[in-house]
This record gives structure tokens, sequence and C-alpha cells, in this order.
């Protein structure tokens, strides 16, 4: 496999790979930026306050098509984002999906896990999902999201 770094980021018609390289949206949305990872909160509507976002920076498919940085990145960015996810909710757990069938593009959703709120257990998470999106649930309020990616901006500013 060629160098991450060096192949490119975009696949035409991906919608991961568009909502990376526009500046102005991506720009509401992101946290923290490396070479080989994205994390981002999710964009609006937003199915909770705390739903991020970990992403391939380069368009590929899931783990078995990792380069070996990008496999030995995964876990420590996978652990800093579902701690930041923590951290910014109060949330009781993290659960980490990827399903890759809506954008072929590695996108793992870190959730956070109310254990007062049903909504959030196991499997409703997709019903919660399903909800917001058809209207029964109201979305987060979007001036959470912004004051919860601020935070979230701060406190990964000193990543490295």
């Amino acid at each position: 496999m060629t160098d991450p770094l060096l192949t490119p980021v975009s696949q035409p018609g991906c919608g991961v790979c568009r909502l990376h390289n526009d500046q102005e949206a991506i720009s509401r949305f992101e946290i923290h930026r490396e070479p080989l990872w994205l994390l981002r909160h999710h964009p609006l509507p937003a199915p909770l306050a705390g739903w991020l976002m970990l992403d391939a920076r380069r368009h590929l498919g899931g783990p078995i098509e990792f380069s070996a940085e990008e496999a030995a990145g995964f876990g420590p960015m996978l652990q800093r984002g579902s701690s930041l996810v923590r951290e910014l909710t109060g949330c009781d757990r993290v659960y980490a999906i990827a399903f890759g069938e809506g954008a072929r593009h590695l996108h793992l959703h870190l959730i956070p896990r109310f254990g007062d709120d049903p909504a959030t257990e196991a499997w409703r998470v997709a019903d919660l999902y399903r909800a917001m999106a058809s209207g029964t649930r109201p979305p987060a309020d979007p001036q959470e999201v912004a004051v919860l990616v601020r935070q979230a901006r701060e406190q990964t500013a000193l990543w490295r």
C-alpha cells in the first residue's frame, strides 16, 4: 500500500471526503485534525450533543484497508476521542459504531451513552437517530453543540 500521506484524500462522490474538503462546513464541526485522522462533531442536525465522529483522512472503507501507520494510530485516536466524549458530556459509556453503508469512508460514531436515558441504550441509538431524522424527536440544540465543539477544541489543543 502507498503512503497515506501521499495518497489523495478525496474520492469523487464520497460525502465524507466532500465534507473534509468543504472548509466552511467542516470549520463548524472539526475538533482535532492529524495527518491520518479527523475528529469532529456530528453535523447538524445532530442526534445528541457530544456525538463525535472519528474519520480516516484518507478515503478508505474500514480497518481492513489501513496502512501500518493508520493501524498504529487508530487505537490511540479512538481512546482519546472516546475519553473526550466522556469528559465533555459526563456520559457513563461511549459507544463506537461504524457501518460504512451510508458513506463508504471510515467514519466511526462515538456516541455518548447515558444510563438514565433509555434512548441511548444499545441499538436504541439507531432509533434515536431515525426519530430525529423523522422529526418525532428534536435534534440536539445547535448552541449546545457549538459550546461543546469550542470546549473540545480547547481540550484537544494540547494533543500531539
